[in-house]
Order: C-alpha cells, then sequence, then structure tokens
C-alpha cells in the first residue's frame, strides 16, 4: 500500500452506504465502551468506559445522535491515585451512567475493586467534582441512579462482577438520598436472572421512568454474543417481568446489547449500545426504538440491529467525529490522548513550538510497554487505515527509546534507539501475549539523522503493517502483526519515550504531525 501513500492523504474518505438522509452503523466505530447518553435541551452527551487510562470518563456531545465529538473527561485522575500509578488495564472505571438533575450532571460507576462512584458538574464541560464514594464493596459495578420525579424519590440499581464478589447474573436496587452521596438500605434483589430460564451473565442496568412503569434495560448473554433485555415493574423493587427486546438474529451484529435510551425533543426514542468486535473493541450503533401494543420497546428492525436507517428528525448538523490527528501545538495533546496510568509531572513538556515532547523517562520494565504508566494512546479506528507520524529522538543515553506501538495483550512498535556507541537506528519490537519481554520483529537500521518517519496500515482484522522511511522513502518492517484488545479494552495506538533506570535525565523525544488517513 506504500505506493499509495499519497492518494490515502488527499482522498480521506471511504466507501458507505450513508446519505443525508439516512446513517449507517456503527456510528462511532471505534472503542467507546459501555456507552450511556443523556438528553439536556437540544444537546446529547455520551459517556464510556475508561478503565484504568487518565483522564477517564470521557464525554462526547451530539446534536443529532450520529456526528458526534469529544468535549472532554469528567475524571482527571483515578483514585485512589496510588493504586492507578501504574497501569491497570481492565480495572478502574467499568460501564458508567450519565443523568441530569437538579440542573447537574451526574456521572455514576462502579470500580470492580472498590465500589460505587459519583462525580458531578454544573455544566458537561465542568468543572466535576472529586470521585465521591457512593457504597463501597468489592464487585460493584455499572450502577445507575434514579431521580423520581413522580414520587421525589432517589434510587440506585448496580450488578455484580463474580471475579471479586463471587455474585454474578442479578441486579441489586436501593433507595439513594436525593443528593447522591449515599444509598438508605442494605439492597435487595429486584432481578435475579438466575431464575429467569436460559439468562445468564444479567449486567450493565439502566434504569429509566416511563408510562407509569419502572423500567431497567439490561444486556445479557456474555460480551460476545449476548442479547438485550428489558425489565418493568410497578413497584421499584419489583417483581419484574422481562423480555428480549434486541438480538443478533440473522445480522452480522454480535452481541448487540448494553447502552443507554434517550428520547428526542420531538419524541423519538433511540437506543445506542455496544458490539463487541475483537481488537477494535466495543463500537457503537445507533438503534430506533417504537412501542408495540403491550407497551413493550421494540427496537431496530423488529428487534434485529439496523446496518442502515433513517436520520434521526433532528436538525442537520455537519460532519463531525472524535479528533484523531494532532499536531501537538506547543506541546500540547488533544482531548483525544490518554496515559496508560495516572500522570506524573514532566512525562510531557510544554514549548514554544508544535510537537509532543516526552522524556525519556527511566523505568526497570523497557523491555515490556505493558507495564509503563508512561505511553500516550488513543483508541484503534475501527475501518482500515494508516497511522503516520515523525519521530526526532534527542535523547542521549545510551538505550533511550521512543516509538509508535499497537499496544494490547500482544504488543508491537516500531521506533528509533540509541545505542552504546551513540549512533542510532530505526527498531521494531514485539511481545507475544504469553511473552514476558519484547524482542526484534526485524533487524535494526542506522537511522543517520536520528529522525525517522514512522507508518502503521492496518487492514481489516485489526491486521497491522509496520513501515518506516529514514530518508530514502517509505519500508515495510517485518512481518504482519495481529493487534489484540486486553480482557474489556480494545488495541491501543501508542506514543512512548524511556530510558534504562539510571541516575539523571535521559532526554527527550519529539513527535510531529500525527495522521491517520483512511485505506
Amino acid at each position: 500500500m506504500l505506493e499509495a501513500h499519497e492518494k490515502h492523504r488527499t482522498h480521506e474518505t471511504h466507501e458507505t452506504h450513508e446519505t443525508y438522509e439516512t446513517y449507517e452503523n456503527p456510528i462511532l466505530d471505534a472503542d467507546w465502551s459501555d456507552p450511556d447518553v443523556v438528553r439536556v435541551g437540544d444537546d446529547f452527551y455520551l459517556t464510556a468506559s475508561s478503565f484504568g487510562r487518565a483522564p477517564g470518563l470521557p464525554l462526547l456531545h451530539s446534536r443529532d445522535l450520529v456526528n458526534w465529538t469529544l468535549v472532554g473527561h469528567a475524571l482527571e485522575r483515578l483514585e485512589p491515585a496510588d493504586e492507578f500509578a501504574r497501569p491497570r488495564h481492565d480495572c478502574g472505571v467499568w460501564a458508567p451512567s450519565i443523568r441530569h438533575h437538579d440542573d447537574r450532571f451526574w456521572i455514576f460507576w462502579g470500580d470492580p475493586d472498590q465500589g460505587v462512584f459519583q462525580v458531578n458538574a454544573p455544566d458537561v464541560r465542568g468543572p466535576w467534582t472529586r470521585p465521591h464514594l457512593v457504597k463501597e464493596g468489592k464487585g460493584l459495578i455499572d450502577p445507575c441512579p434514579l431521580w423520581d420525579d413522580e414520587t421525589g424519590e432517589a434510587y440506585l440499581v448496580h450488578a455484580w462482577a463474580k471475579s471479586r464478589s463471587g455474585v454474578k447474573n442479578r441486579l441489586t436496587g436501593h433507595r439513594m438520598h436525593p443528593d447522591g452521596t449515599s444509598v438508605l438500605d442494605e439492597g435487595k434483589v429486584i432481578v435475579d436472572g438466575d431464575r429467569i430460564p436460559g439468562w445468564f451473565t444479567l449486567e450493565g442496568p439502566k434504569l429509566y421512568r416511563h408510562d407509569g412503569w419502572f423500567w431497567i434495560l439490561a444486556p445479557a448473554g456474555g460480551v460476545e454474543t449476548g442479547w438485550q433485555g428489558a425489565f418493568r415493574a410497578r413497584d421499584f423493587f419489583g417483581p419484574y417481568e422481562e423480555k428480549i427486546v434486541l438480538e443478533q438474529k440473522d445480522t452480522d451484529v454480535n452481541g448487540p446489547h448494553q447502552g443507554g435510551w434517550v428520547r428526542t425533543p420531538s419524541g423519538e426514542d433511540w437506543f445506542l449500545h455496544f458490539q463487541q468486535r475483537g481488537a477494535y473493541g466495543r463500537v457503537v450503533h445507533l438503534q430506533p426504538v417504537r412501542w408495540d401494543g403491550e407497551g413493550w420497546p421494540v427496537m431496530g428492525d423488529d428487534g434485529a440491529p439496523v446496518a442502515v436507517h433513517r436520520r434521526p428528525a433532528l436538525p442537520r448538523q455537519p460532519a463531525a467525529a472524535p479528533a484523531t490527528d494532532d499536531d501537538f501545538p506547543g506541546g500540547r495533546f488533544g482531548r483525544q490522548w490518554q496515559w496508560t496510568a495516572n500522570p506524573q509531572d514532566g512525562w510531557a513538556t510544554q514549548h514554544s513550538g508544535d510537537g509532543l515532547r516526552l522524556s525519556c523517562v527511566r523505568t526497570a520494565d523497557a523491555h515490556d510497554l505493558r507495564k509503563l504508566p508512561n505511553v500516550l494512546t488513543q483508541r484503534l479506528p475501527g475501518t482500515p487505515c494508516a497511522v503516520e507520524v515523525e519521530l526526532d529522538l534527542r535523547g542521549e543515553e545510551p538505550g533511550a527509546r521512543a516509538g509508535l506501538a499497537v499496544l494490547g495483550d500482544a504488543f508491537c512498535w516500531i521506533g528509533l534507539q540509541r545505542g552504546a556507541d551513540g549512533t542510532v537506528h530505526l527498531v521494531h519490537r514485539f511481545a507475544e501475549a504469553v511473552a514476558e519481554r519484547e524482542r526484534d520483529a526485524d533487524r535494526p537500521r542506522l537511522a543517520p539523522d536520528e529522525r525517522a518517519r514512522l507508518r502503521v496500515e492496518i487492514g481489516t482484522g485489526a491486521r497491522c503493517r509496520f513501515a518506516y522511511d529514514i530518508g530514502d522513502g517509505f519500508r515495510y518492517s517485518g512481518p504482519v502483526f495481529a493487534a489484540t484488545p486486553w480482557r474489556w479494552v480494545g488495541a491501543l495506538l501508542g506514543l512512548f519515550a524511556l530510558a534504562p533506570e539510571g541516575p539523571g535525565h535521559a532526554g527527550a523525544a519529539t513527535f510531529t504531525a500525527f495522521r491517520i488517513t483512511p485505506l
């Protein structure tokens, strides 16, 4: 594909069945895991799981439910800060819920090792409060609050992670203090999946009040192949009746479930949910919702996910998507980037020009990027694309290195490393999921001017071809690398700079002109 490089840089569209009157799923083709959505006036806001990355709790905005932009994060750092000073890729922020109540935005989430937290703010752009622990306990996940305007009561529902609690497949309900700071009782199992024939791994509840019923929209059946359930009861504590309202049927959308319901100003109903797509993570789909004669929601095309559908009846908006490209003006990086753990001062330094200047952080884990907290990441795009960045290595320490990585249970990177004799080489390394340290994916090559243009072509099935240009044009390096996710997290693109353990400053690397273009 290298010979077509200029074509890809100038023609940034790809084949689509979408028109202005219609949209095509997925509407967010990257790992915006476990989405939830709320409408405030004419604006829609979405948040998603961020696990152990910082900042966390991404905040996306839309006015048409199809075109979304990333406007910020609600969680600057994970707490307790010391526990997230190192990567914990599958821990941290699980399945948040976003609501608007009492002129404030509220986000509740479960940390499977600590309990249910919330933050709130007067505006989606902040300032957000520090995390407050609403309910302490192991295995408490996927919480959702409800402030019931009809009764003045407040409620909270959550699911359970068996890995921490020994319990799963049930939903627990509480009365909650109206200020959202605590629960008011010991809780009661309000839906027991073990009592519903064929249901397992019931989780991800979202709680609503509609048409005189308490509604819980909750998935079951597992991430890869599950379905979306709806539960309703006249009383919050039950008894609930259930129905499957969205499933794969004869489509190619596996496991269409877990997300949020939202109503437009004109009264249309829509459901946003994820689909697990291997290394790409959990991409987001939009389904129309209607109500049948018995008052149950009917999602998609008679309960099957739609691929293309009429757009919501909302004012026309320009095409938009979360940002990916970055020139790093003044050394600052865009909202699309997250560290693999809580950041420390000095990892990235601001300056008067353009380019991301990363310090070569000294570490005993230089052999394994999965253990490094100072990898700056963004989501892997869900469609074939080419990722490019320019790298200038100014770290003088022998062993100082920097590069562009595809990071998951297995990882692969290409970049520059300084040798013991002071020369700089282009290096390409990888590690299998079971490997404890990286090894060469190709032979090192001398980089005469300490600069390189790095490239990864990501094809179908997240198969990655690495390439480099050290002055004589792009050349492929090593064999194809198949990106892999972590257990719950899609593969990530990463930029890093590091050096072996030792005294003193080890120098820095500068990344410029980060670009992602369709293939």
